[in-house]
C-alpha cells in the first residue's frame, strides 16, 4: 500500500507540483481540501520557518497523520524585506493576488530598476502523526520586480517577479521551468529524500 502525505494547504496547484516529485517514490499526496476534519492553523509566526513548522505540527497532531507544512513569500529589498510573511495578505485581510500586486507596484513606483531586487523564499517542514517536526528545508530564488505584470501563469506575485537570467517573469515561464527554478521547487526537492525515507523506509 502506498504511503500518503498530507500537504497542509488547500492549494491543488502546490499539491500537483509536490506530487510530481513524490508519486514516483510511492508516496501519494493529498491536500486539506480532501480532508473533512482538518483544522485551520493560524499563521502567526515571525518567520517562514516558524509558520511552516506550526502548520505541519498542529495539523499532524490533530489528524494523526504525516503532514508537510510550507510557508512562502516575497521579500523585496527596497521595502526592507516586506511583504515577507505577510505576502498573502499584503493588501489587507481580504487581499487578492491582484490587490497585492497593485499595492506592491504602488510602493515601488519611484524605485529604479536596479533597486527593485527581490527574492522568493519557501520553507517546508514535515511533522509525524504525533506532531513532532522531523525534517525541514528552505529554498530561495532571486530576481527583481517588474514595473508592470507580464504573463498569466503561476499565482501570487509571479507576473511581477522576473528571473533576470531568463528575462521572463514566473508568469511567463512554463510550469516545468518554474518548478526547476522556483523557491518552492528547490525547497521541495531538498526535503523529498527525507519524506521518502521517513514514510516508506527506502533511501529516497
Amino acid at each position: 500500500m502506498k504511503a500518503t502525505l498530507l500537504l497542509g494547504t488547500s492549494n491543488r496547484k502546490k499539491a500537483a507540483e509536490l506530487a510530481e516529485l513524490l508519486v514516483p517514490h510511492g508516496v501519494d499526496v493529498q491536500t486539506l481540501a480532501d480532508i473533512a476534519d482538518a483544522i485551520s492553523v493560524v499563521e502567526d509566526g515571525a518567520t517562514f520557518e516558524e509558520n511552516a513548522c506550526k502548520k505541519a505540527a498542529e495539523q499532524a497532531h490533530h489528524l494523526r497523520r504525516w503532514v508537510l507544512g510550507e510557508d512562502s513569500g516575497l521579500c523585496v529589498d527596497a521595502l526592507d524585506g516586506r511583504p515577507g510573511v505577510f505576502s498573502a495578505r499584503f493588501s489587507g485581510p481580504t487581499a487578492t493576488d491582484e490587490s497585492n500586486n497593485r499595492l506592491l507596484l504602488e510602493q515601488l513606483r519611484d524605485v529604479p530598476s536596479e533597486k527593485r531586487t527581490a527574492h522568493y523564499v519557501c520553507c517546508a517542514a514535515l511533522a509525524d502523526p504525533t506532531g513532532q517536526v522531523r525534517a525541514e528545508s528552505r529554498g530561495a530564488c532571486r530576481g527583481r520586480i517588474r514595473t508592470e505584470p507580464a504573463g498569466h501563469g503561476g499565482f501570487g506575485y509571479d507576473p511581477l517577479f522576473e528571473v533576470v537570467e531568463y528575462h521572463r517573469t514566473f508568469g511567463e515561464l512554463g510550469p516545468l521551468v518554474k518548478q526547476v527554478l522556483s523557491h518552492r521547487g528547490r525547497a521541495m526537492r531538498a526535503i523529498v529524500p527525507q519524506i521518502v525515507r521517513l514514510l516508506t523506509g527506502s533511501p529516497g
